[in-house]
């Protein structure tokens, strides 16, 4: 008390301004020590985000065109709108065609994502406040965004560079292929080198010391890998009356839909990862498992610097929510159209549907007139909607 006291009279002999300046510099101080801890406190971030694991507006990014940008810098508008981080702004910025590719790999992404889960309860919501909230628990839906997201940067870039769109990259190189003596390297194929260099710096490399980051790395890793697994090799004959005594070929990637495919496919089948922790070292340990009922023996890792198995299966930390209820997750099942005998029992979790009947008027009994046109019927048919009950 005599020392606040003491401090006090201190004060109150400066001047005015000098003790004004001194509670500024005071509450500068505090402050500052405010923020550095909320800083060293916060989360960091697991890995680079982009694509639907991103900040990017999708709401900005329409999902059904692409609208035409003017000449010149409108690429580096394009890119400040897609909120990447410096290092990937500036990638962004080097190449003009890289914007425009960065905005076809979202929305290709996003529109996949949505096909393969048109039939279940979580329907791939990315609007809203759904998305961000997925992103921040480790359910199986986080590893199929991180791994559609890479997978379809991935694809949009050797596409855009055999398309001649990239500056910085053209056709694919010829690669060592078997049996060549028959064969002339040709055409123009997709540019997967290039593209996989590109991701990787693009994502770039963070601290693998925490569990969540591994797994989101892992997931990411497993979308490009699927693209790579994918590569096909297209020829075409040459030769007198088609005797295909010469081959023009290329490679090129699968058809983006297939691609998904797969993905959805490792959803489905996507292995949940724990960690457990040694109470006298303070290190934790991986442990895998399939099935929900009798998990095997979990597999363990000596240390969290240890990386996860190489596996082209999907993981997740923890189990996903019904999603049946409209809830921070997704907006639920609540009006939802079903396809009866099909999904309607699954999707509308056991609450029932509701049956409309409308009639539709389309184009029916359509035939070829010569030449060249399609004549068709304009035809009224009832049909059924279902929707799941609220």
């Amino acid at each position: 008390k005599c020392g606040s006291a003491t401090t006090q009279e201190k004060r109150n002999d400066l001047p005015w301004s000098r003790s004004k300046m001194l509670d500024g510099h005071l509450l500068l101080g505090w402050f500052s020590f405010t923020v550095i801890v909320y800083l060293l406190s916060a989360p960091g971030p697991t890995t680079a985000y982009f694509g639907l694991t991103g900040n990017e507006p999708l709401s900005v990014l329409p999902l059904n065109s692409l609208p035409e940008e003017s000449m010149g810098r409108a690429h580096f508008k394009l890119c400040d709108r897609l909120k990447l981080e410096k290092k990937q702004r500036r990638m962004c910025r080097r190449d003009p065609g890289v914007a425009d590719t960065l905005r076809e790999a979202i929305i290709m992404s996003a529109l996949e994502c949505q096909h393969q889960f048109r039939f279940e309860r979580w329907n791939c919501t990315l609007e809203g406040r759904h998305r961000a909230n997925i992103l921040k628990r480790g359910f199986k839906e986080t590893a199929f965004l991180y791994a559609i997201s890479s997978a379809g940067l991935t694809h949009a870039l050797a596409k855009a560079c055999s398309a001649g769109r990239m500056e910085r990259c053209t056709c694919d190189e010829a690669p060592h292929l078997e049996n060549r003596k028959a064969w002339q390297w040709g055409g123009c194929g997709d540019n997967l080198k290039y593209a996989n260099k590109f991701v990787k710096e693009f994502l770039g490399k963070r601290s693998n010391k925490d569990l969540r980051a591994r797994v989101d790395m892992h997931n990411t890793n497993v979308g490009m890998k699927v693209i790579k697994a994918g590569v096909e090799t297209t020829c075409k004959c040459h030769g007198v009356s088609g005797s295909c005594t010469v081959q023009t070929c290329w490679r090129q990637l699968l058809p983006f839909h297939e691609i998904g495919k797969q993905l959805k496919m490792r959803y489905e089948t996507s292995v949940k990862v724990g960690s457990s922790t040694n109470e006298a070292t303070g290190e934790g340990e991986i442990s895998t498992g399939r099935g929900q009922q009798q998990p095997p023996p979990p597999q363990s890792l000596p240390g969290l610097s240890d990386p996860i198995p190489r596996t082209m299966d999907l993981l997740h930390i923890e189990d996903s929510p019904s999603f049946c209820k409209a809830s921070k997750y997704s907006s639920g099942t609540a009006a939802r159209k079903c396809y009866k005998d099909k999904n309607c029992d699954a999707i509308c979790c056991g609450r029932g549907h509701n049956t409309q009947s409308r009639e539709v008027t389309g184009p029916c009994q359509c035939q070829v007139r010569w030449c060249c046109y399609v004549e068709c019927k304009q035809c009224t048919q009832r049909e059924e909607v279902y929707t799941c009950k609220g």
